[in-house]
């Protein structure tokens, strides 16, 4: 991959400036999943495997890079206000037979680690470790739900602050969190085996008290699959049999009724621009929500519906299977979208404004020279910070013969 300089030099008249961060760190040879970004001042940080690492944005420059002792499980989505945030560690480094259940305070700003202790259920009775855990931070609060309950904790100390009951006892269990401005807890309502009759609930919680600020549920047959936001509320949801074939855009009004059903289908729009599913309620990748608007991409298309009357008010379809990602929004009307690359040929970052295909006004050319590079982040998630743009996979290959940039970035530059 192009080092600093041969971008540089490489660059030609018109194009972005832009940094590739490596990593020859080993790695199992399997795929391993990375976790965030986060921004935090000005850099930028990811967690993967057993490293955090944080990237001044200015440059790429890696700043510090602490080496935990077993890999990372899980983080969460979002920082507290100060930059700090809690990773999930594994017991040990197998790929099977590792549990989920140690903490790790980390603060951002500096790469130092702080308090660590062992996560037991959230249900006190059944004292035993925790194998699969979801996570969610807002304000000062983590949240956890690790498949019997959910449980908030202190991010500052680790201490425990409330636990989250379960509805309908017997039938509903809190089993994910999402975090941000608020903090939502999702619940699997089964009624046997009969997923035809199973729902889910969705719970707005004081993240200081636990108290129940607002509910809303599904459909029979229908469950909550991802939240796209939580300020306003709008999630996607999947037919429990169907799953992802049979998705939707929802938002829940201020009393937990539907406000706002949309279809993507039609136009051809994937879940999440084909991020799977079950892996948490965040994030959901190429959905963005602002302006009352839900921007919406994937395989060769994006657009933006209006959450007021359910209608596709702009869009854009190019023919050469590239991912379009919108990563955020104009007031004057306008999605900011990240257009992937392919092996040959760069990416761009450009504004969606109803004109359609070939009227669009680019931000960022980005560069030959890195094209390589972008395509190998599979445009994995994506966010953009002032003016710039950060691409990094999802997952990175262990195999040496396929290695995979950990992030690339794009910015304005001189003409």
């Amino acid at each position: 991959m192009p080092g600093a300089r041969e971008l540089a030099a490489a660059r030609q008249p018109g194009e972005a400036t832009s940094w590739i961060a490596s990593d020859s760190t080993d790695l199992p040879r399997r795929s391993i999943r990375a976790d965030g970004p986060w921004i935090v001042g000005d850099t930028v940080v990811r967690a993967l495997f057993r490293e955090v690492t944080a990237y001044r944005l200015a440059d790429g420059a890696e700043l510090w890079s602490p080496t935990l002792p077993t890999p990372v499980c899980e983080a969460p989505e979002h920082t507290t206000p100060d930059g700090r945030i809690v990773v999930v560690l594994a017991t040990g480094t197998a790929r099977r037979g590792a549990r989920c259940d140690r903490f790790r305070m980390i603060g951002l700003r500096t790469g130092k680690a702080g308090w660590a202790k062992e996560l037991l259920r959230a249900d006190p009775t059944p004292d035993t470790p925790v194998l699969l855990v979801h996570t969610a931070i807002s304000g000062d609060t983590l949240a956890v739900a690790e498949g019997t309950g959910a449980a908030a904790y202190r991010v500052g100390d680790g201490v425990r602050l409330f636990g989250v009951p379960a509805e309908e006892p017997g039938r509903c269990r809190p089993d994910q969190v999402a975090g941000g401005s608020r903090l939502l807890v999702g619940s699997l309502c089964a009624t046997g085996a009969d997923r035809r009759r199973s729902h889910s609930g969705l719970r707005e919680l004081d993240p200081r008290t636990g108290a129940v600020g607002g509910r809303h549920r599904t459909p029979a047959g229908r469950s909550v699959e991802r939240v796209a936001s939580v300020d306003p509320v709008v999630y996607t949801s999947v037919d429990n049999d169907r799953l992802t074939d049979d998705w939707r855009i929802v938002a829940p009004g201020p009393r937990g009724e539907v406000r706002r059903t949309i279809d993507p289908r039609p136009q051809g729009f994937e879940h999440c621009v084909h991020s799977g599913i079950d892996a948490g309620l965040q994030p959901c990748p190429g959905i963005v929500v602002g302006h009352g608007l839900v921007h919406v991409g994937g395989t060769d298309r994006a657009g933006a519906y209006d959450l007021a009357s359910g209608k596709l008010l702009r869009g854009i379809r190019t023919h050469d299977g590239r991912t379009l990602t919108p990563v955020g929004f104009r007031a004057a009307p306008g999605t900011i979208v990240y257009e992937s690359a392919t092996p040959s040929r760069p990416g761009r970052t450009f504004v969606l404004d109803g004109g359609g295909a070939g009227g669009e006004e680019v931000l960022l050319r980005h560069p030959a020279a890195a094209a390589g590079a972008e395509y190998g982040t599979g445009a994995g998630r994506v966010l953009r910070v002032g003016g710039r743009v950060v691409a990094t996979p999802a997952h990175v290959s262990g195999d040496d013969a396929r290695r995979q940039p950990r992030m690339v970035s794009f910015a304005p530059g001189p003409d």
